[in-house]
């Protein structure tokens, strides 16, 4: 019996297929399937790459400007192998990346490969600039052509993808999905915790764990603390930073120009972020644009109350006053924000029990059943 093989693209490895995949690549790979993944190689360390259930990879030069001259030599690449290789499914994501498979993946699809797309948040939006649907709307648009399943993650996306996308199918899956109860249980050693990071049990943690960049937003967290620098409660206050990124040094400097460097910790990339959930007070997250946030949906999990922007995902998830606070990018709301749930533990804890609950249709186990009737169905 012929061998089925199934082939998964984004733009990197570390940061994309690491984080969202490894529980599809082994799906496939119990299935019998042969598995193999194309992305650019994002570790400080190439020598760290190390996928799970992973068969063969294929080190693609994806770049993430649309336009950078590399990413020329990334189709010519991709699509020597999809024609090579005849995959049966090939699953695609990030935008470059999905649009050099797609083009890749043209003659493929004539016969009989399943093109398949995921959507983690379209760039264009309601209330995004010009610029973005622009850039991005016209190629999502062209390239839907060339897609038998487009998959969204958010309810915004779903209906403009139905309103607009002519792909042969359009789906909408509740994220890629978490283990709900990995988080579920991280409170009960939260004191040993807070010790190992060197902060007491009465102070208040803020956490944030994104990738350090634009989009993400940090900065507004860091305004809205300096504007709480003369309130009493500002000395128990701790802003701790989960993640790598571009940013990261620019915040720093922003930290330490407004004055609240002391109350602001870098974390990095870390292991234990589920534990660090579990030792925190209050997640807030004030991203521009989301898809379905990974993050925001862990915290939920942990019972963290949150403090969230009103962007398309996030909104998916947070109900205003019912599982945390919704505010405008504004450090003054957020400010405010804050201040409220430091005051009131009670509001803190109904938030973040409601938010328990809310997240229980976004569970892994959940969406694999998705997944599994659009990959096979």
């Amino acid at each position: 019996m012929e061998t089925k093989r199934v082939l998964f693209t984004a733009t990197v490895v570390k940061q994309h297929i690491m984080t969202f995949h490894v529980p599809y690549l082994q799906m496939f790979r119990q299935m019998g399937w042969e598995t193999a993944v194309a992305a650019a190689n994002d570790y400080d360390d190439p020598r760290e790459l190390n996928i799970p259930y992973c068969d063969t990879y294929y080190e693609i030069p994806f770049a993430r400007n649309p336009l950078n001259p590399v990413n020329f030599r990334a189709y010519r690449e991709l699509k020597k192998i999809i024609d090579r290789e005849q995959y049966q499914i090939i699953h695609c994501h990030t935008p470059v990346g999905a649009m050099i498979t797609r083009l890749a993946a043209r003659d493929a699809r004539k016969k009989g490969t399943k093109v398949i797309y995921t959507a983690h948040g379209f760039h264009f939006f309601k209330g995004s600039s010009l610029v973005s649907w622009l850039a991005y709307y016209p190629v999502e648009w062209v390239l839907a052509h060339d897609t038998d399943v487009l998959l969204t993650m958010n309810r915004e996306d779903y209906a403009l993808a139905q309103r607009k996308m002519h792909a042969k199918k359009v789906e909408y899956v509740p994220g890629v999905g978490i283990d709900t109860h990995r988080f579920s249980e991280n409170r009960k050693d939260a004191g040993e915790k807070r010790r190992e990071l060197g902060f007491r049990q009465e102070d208040f943690l803020i956490l944030t764990v994104a990738e350090m960049t634009k989009n993400k937003n940090h900065s507004t967290v860091l305004k809205a603390l300096a504007l709480l620098k003369d309130e009493p409660e500002f000395a128990r206050m701790h802003y701790l930073i989960c993640g790598m990124g571009a940013q990261k040094e620019n915040l720093r400097r922003e930290a330490a120009d407004l004055q609240i460097a002391s109350h602001v910790h870098f974390l990095g990339y870390r292991k234990d972020v589920p534990q660090i959930y579990g030792c925190s007070d209050l997640f807030v997250f004030m991203s521009y644009r989301e898809g379905l946030p990974v993050a925001l949906m862990e915290a939920m999990s942990s019972g963290l109350p949150t403090v969230c922007s009103p962007a398309r995902g996030n909104t998916d998830l947070i109900e205003n006053g019912k599982e945390g606070i919704i505010v405008s990018q504004s450090p003054r709301m957020l400010a405010d924000a804050i201040l409220e749930l430091y005051r009131d533990p009670e509001k803190r804890q109904r938030f973040g029990q409601a938010a328990v609950q809310k997240v229980q249709p976004f569970d892994a186990e959940n969406v694999r059943k998705e997944m599994r009737r659009i990959y096979f169905g």
